[in-house]
């Protein structure tokens, strides 16, 4: 698998959305610089843009986006990246803004949109960016432009999934304050809704400090639905008026970590059942739950990966994002009525020999405490080549990001990129990743840079242990959280020969300092409160134990990053240089947090695998342009 075909193989699709007899989704094209467009499509034809080259649809606010457009009959609203405004777009008309010009580029964003019955307002998420810091509300605006924004609610530090009733008399939201995150402590209230835009007799339905509420939505009947972990997993809940009605307990999750806006974990279809999507054990599927009964089936289909956008509905058809490590995403739309499912757009139109691709497998190894970790294991796989006689093959440990998040066996090159060059890959869902209940979700408590790490580490002595990984070529990579966690593994263990840090944190004292909005309160649930716990955040920085580093680093850097800025790395980069270790630093104009551009997403891989081989002492079988290594 080249590092072309990864970066050029496809777009990444997600937010698909239903409405009369036309599917929409949203599509990210590396191709084009990382812009993201709307599309249009059906079970008849071809699928169209519908955004018009010189628009990118997405979103800034909460700086990870989400919930950048939505579609009421047939007229598309959505946010504009470089201006960040509202737009108007009329089937095959051009787009018009709706909001005014921000005081200063960007100042002022959209997020979240949903229309009233009758067109007239949009609802949706603001947020302001002042001299004196940065505003969230809900705000109602005339969906035809003609008159500006008026504040719905105001004075906590989020919103999110402001949600019209069917008869439009009444809107649902959530909302939390710092320090928390939505996954920690979050509340969904109620409001009247006048056809002004205005609300009145607010009241809170569920959810406080310690209860993480996720998708406030109404059924077709008007009855309000949320899912709660109060009992320790995220179950979908009705409300009854009181404490709420689990409509199926059980140990699995049918909620996630609201890291971007425009999530859905469940839709409702006409026959009054409820499509689901869900994480059991660790793996995802897609259910029916019939809430009269809680009896929750699986619906039989060859997925087993689903997109963060998750579910929509209208009537008997159900769309959504899914693949498969063999499958890559793909948009289907599936009528319950004829069980009939019809995929409207491939996100990868490349064609790879299954025997190719690795199949991940399911471990659940020791680690520390006595406690057990989860991990997903690829061996190397390519039926082209065969290994040495006795000899065993490299590991790369893959650190995900968040850290408040979840790994899958889902379609992705990156990893096939590794296992058909003959390394070994484990991607590890560590203490503190979604997917297994609120108890693993907690483990990270505090303890970040700690259980994360140590995760990591015995995922690959694990391996090692039972002779499917060479314990003395190990290698460690991870972005943002993830790098931050793989630097913590290099700097205070020695298990590793190398790694890789994609826009890591190195410096928790700095980034805490400044960070954006969102997670400005973040490292008091992972670390403790700052500054009273100051000589934590210094114990827990990679950055001030740079003296025991003692392998080589390779560091890779958006230099428009807003999430983890630059300086993150340059801090890294000094101290590696006065120790005099080997080390790579690549940075990439344009790129922020995440690559989104193919060439960048091609010469990030090359640049890491050509950085493995000098330090390992392989030849590469590609033809990659050199770059400066230091001290090498």
């Amino acid at each position: 698998m080249t590092a072309e075909l990864v970066g050029k193989a496809g777009v990444r699709l997600s937010e698909p959305f239903v409405e009369a007899d036309a599917v929409y989704w949203l599509e990210m094209r590396p191709s084009e610089g990382g812009r993201y467009v709307v599309m249009r499509g059906d079970a008849f034809g071809s699928p169209v843009d519908v955004t018009p080259l010189g628009f990118d649809v997405r979103t800034k606010v909460h700086e990870y986006g989400g919930g950048s457009y939505v579609v009421h009959d047939g007229v598309v609203f959505f946010s504009n990246f470089v201006d960040q405004r509202l737009y108007r777009q009329e089937l095959a008309g051009e787009p018009r803004p709706i909001t005014p010009e921000p005081p200063s580029p960007a100042a002022i964003r959209y997020a979240d949109m949903r229309l009233t019955p009758d067109g007239r307002l949009i609802v949706c998420v603001r947020e302001r960016h002042e001299p004196s810091g940065v505003v969230n509300e809900l705000v109602a605006l005339a969906a035809d432009g003609s008159a500006e924004p008026r504040i719905l609610a105001g004075g906590r530090d989020f919103y999110a999934f402001p949600r019209v009733s069917p008869d439009g008399r009444s809107l649902a939201w959530t909302c939390w304050d710092l320090p928390r995150m939505p996954w920690e402590g979050t509340e969904v209230r109620v409001a009247d809704l006048s056809p002004d835009g205005t609300i009145a007799n607010e009241r809170l339905v569920a959810g406080g400090p310690l209860e993480s509420i996720f998708q406030p939505e109404w059924s077709p009947g008007g009855v309000l639905h949320y899912v709660s972990d109060r009992s320790g997993w995220w179950n979908l809940y009705r409300d009854d008026g009181g404490e709420g009605v689990n409509l199926a307990p059980m140990a699995a999750e049918f909620g996630a970590p609201q890291w971007v806006f425009g999530e859905a974990n469940y839709a409702f279809l006409a026959d009054g059942r409820i499509a689901c999507l869900f994480v059991r054990d660790g793996e995802q599927h897609l259910g029916v739950l019939d809430p009269a009964t809680s009896e929750l089936l699986d619906v039989d289909l060859p997925y087993t990966s689903f997109d963060e956008g998750g579910v929509h509905g209208r009537g008997s058809q159900l769309v959504f994002v899914a693949g498969s490590t063999t499958v890559p995403h793909q948009v289907v739309s599936l009528d319950f009525t004829t069980r009939a499912a019809v995929v409207l757009r491939k996100s990868e139109e490349v064609t790879v020999e299954p025997s190719y691709f690795s199949i991940p497998r399911e471990i659940e190894f020791p680690t520390e405490g006595g406690l057990t970790a989860h991990a997903l294991h690829y061996a190397p796989v390519n039926p082209d080549f065969a290994a040495p006689k006795g000899e065993l093959p490299p590991l790369v440990v893959m650190s995900h990001g968040g850290p408040t998040s979840h790994v899958t066996g889902e379609f992705d090159l990156r990893k096939q990129f590794w296992t058909s060059r003959g390394f070994a890959v484990v991607d590890v869902n560590y203490s503190g990743s979604t997917g297994y209940g609120r108890g693993y979700r907690d483990r990270l408590r505090g303890r970040w840079g700690v259980v994360d790490t140590a995760d990591c580490i015995n995922a690959a002595k694990f391996l090692a242990a039972q002779g499917l990984v060479d314990g003395k070529r190990l290698l460690i990579r991870g972005g943002s959280a993830g790098g931050y966690t793989t630097l913590c593994a290099l700097t205070f263990h020695d298990d590793f020969a190398a790694g890789a840090s994609y826009f890591g944190l190195s410096d928790l004292e700095v980034f805490v300092e400044t960070t954006h909005k969102f997670e400005s309160g973040y490292l008091d649930y992972l670390i403790g409160p700052w500054p009273e716990e100051a000589e934590l955040y210094r114990a827990r920085s990679p950055i001030h134990a740079a003296d025991r580093l003692s392998c080589p680093v390779i560091l890779l850097q958006g230099l428009e990053d807003e999430v983890v800025p630059p300086s993150q790395a340059e801090i890294m980069v000094e101290a590696l240089e006065a120790k005099g270790l080997p080390y790579a630093y690549v940075t990439f104009e344009g790129e922020q947090h995440g690559f989104r551009k193919a060439e960048n997403i091609r010469r990030s891989l090359e640049c890491e695998l050509l950085f493995y081989a000098k330090v390992l002492g392989f030849e590469v079988a590609d033809d990659i342009e050199p770059f400066p290594i230091a001290n090498l």
